[in-house]
């Protein structure tokens, strides 16, 4: 996909089609978003390298005590934490490999835990501003409004843990059969350097304090990820590789982003302002604009559908964080509805797991109404 984005970001900088001047600014106010993106993915693959998610799993899987069900659980405590605090795309890369592994060794059907964790990579990631590229992309919209981080949290959590829950009920009752099964408590897996795992695990348990204080979320990542370098530089300096760099994502969401600002410069606000509707409030509007958001990233993936539909949803903070909802949680309908199920079925496919187009979408024409009613629903209980 990275390919083809950066061909129509190309195609978007031709003359007459984007000015340099709307170019620039669309660079300008991705920037921040892409040093996070590169610091956050430094520190996973960093903290990665040093067995903290392994060591996390495992964990779970001695806490679950040979009972699935009580395992399922922690693997949702455990990619809901990761995905609020170190963004779905963390969640998405790092924790999946690891739980496909760990239901292979204990003779689970992998399904149970491939969707656990790419459905709530996408339904968990409204919580925080840090918790989806698109939240911070949505900050920008907020600063403009007059609201902080505390107004976004005000209206950020009903329909987060609107999202979560119904998510984590829709998970129990599909896959009811395999949560019965139990399994053999594996050992824990041995540590090459406890310095860096404990570095590197105090590094990820810093981040999420340091996201809600208030400061652009680029700056502690930075640091974050300049600490586990330096570590690694003195522990381990063969883990300091170029494939840590997110690369690919990076043109990837430089390309969408032009593409989407050369057609909204050509009139796709209008057309969108008449799909998703201008009226404020009501229950149906809200419902309206959050439904066509999700069509919009299940179309296009979430982030410029996100960035096209922003102006529509700029009028105030529920209108932008319905516009949230739709493009975080109602992305679960095809494999490209956003850069985290992209992805993770990439690591499905590492792990020799085939997950089709249909599979993938059956299942998300069940949660997905469910979870954008429920959250619409609970953010109007605000």
């Amino acid at each position: 996909m990275w390919w083809l984005s950066a061909l129509g970001g190309l195609a978007a900088l031709a003359p007459g089609v984007l000015g340099p001047s709307e170019a620039l600014a669309v660079l300008e106010r991705i920037a921040p978003v892409l040093v996070f993106l590169v610091a956050v993915t430094v520190i996973a693959g960093l903290a990665d390298a040093a067995k903290v998610f392994e060591v996390a799993a495992r964990e779970a899987a001695h806490l679950g005590r040979g009972r699935t069900w009580r395992l399922w659980l922690l693997v949702v405590v455990l990619a809901t934490g990761l995905t609020i605090v170190l963004s779905l795309d963390t969640c998405a890369v790092l924790l999946t490999p690891v739980v496909l592994a760990m239901a292979r060794q204990l003779d689970i059907p992998p399904k149970l835990f491939a969707f656990t964790t790419v459905w709530l990579a996408g339904t968990a990631s409204l919580l925080l501003p840090v918790s989806n590229l698109t939240n911070l992309l949505a900050l920008h919209q907020f600063d403009r409004l007059g609201l902080g981080l505390r107004d976004y949290l005000g209206l950020s959590w009903r329909p987060a843990i609107a999202a979560i829950v119904i998510t984590v009920a829709v998970l129990a009752v599909l896959f009811r059969r395999d949560l019965r099964r139990t399994y053999v408590v594996p050992e824990t897996p041995e540590l090459d350097d406890k310095v860096l795992f404990w570095g590197s695990a105090a590094v990820c348990l810093a981040l999420g304090p340091a996201f809600v204080t208030g400061i652009d979320v680029a700056w502690p990542a930075s640091v974050g990820a300049l600490v586990l370098i330096v570590l690694f530089a003195v522990r381990r300096r063969r883990e300091l590789t170029w494939s840590l760099l997110p690369w690919r994502l990076v043109i990837t969401v430089v390309g969408l982003f032009l593409v989407v600002g050369a057609f909204t410069a050509h009139g796709l606000e209008g057309v969108l302002s008449q799909v998703a509707g201008t009226n404020p409030g009501g229950l149906a509007a809200h419902l309206r604009l959050t439904g066509t958001a999700a069509l919009g990233a299940n179309a296009v993936d979430n982030l410029p559908a996100y960035l096209a539909m922003e102006p529509v949803a700029a009028a105030d903070g529920t209108r932008m964080m319905l516009l949230l909802i739709g493009v975080n949680c109602g992305c679960l309908l095809t494999l490209w509805g956003s850069l985290a199920t992209l992805l993770w079925r990439d690591r499905c496919r590492a792990a020799d797991i085939h997950i089709s187009w249909w599979s993938f979408l059956w299942r998300g024409l069940i949660l997905t109404p469910l979870v954008l009613t429920g959250a619409v629903l609970a953010l109007n209980l605000s």
